[in-house]
């Protein structure tokens, strides 16, 4: 796999947790692979993108500042970026 697939999955990891922190254990089950070629959750915790911490003894996934401004700067901007997809279907 290509960094660029990792990066686009990076992404969508950003894009999922902005929506509101989440559980530690559901990001894990949802995020992290075997896979060493698709490190999607290594790589964004390994980038400051995401930050975890223990609030009323749960451990919690949340976005960071970083993990924000990288969002922002690979959100396509434009017209184009405002409408949904064309699906097929």
């Amino acid at each position: 796999m290509s960094d660029a697939v990792v990066d686009a999955l990076v992404l969508d990891l950003l894009n999922w947790l902005a929506t509101g922190e989440k559980i530690y254990q559901e990001v894990i089950d949802i995020w992290r692979t075997s896979c060493p070629r698709l490190p999607v959750w290594e790589d964004a915790n390994d980038r400051g993108l995401v930050a975890r911490e223990h609030r009323n003894g749960r451990e919690i996934v949340s976005i960071t500042p970083a993990g924000s401004a990288y969002l922002r700067q690979q959100k396509p901007h434009g017209p184009a970026a405002s409408r949904p997809p064309d699906f097929i279907g």
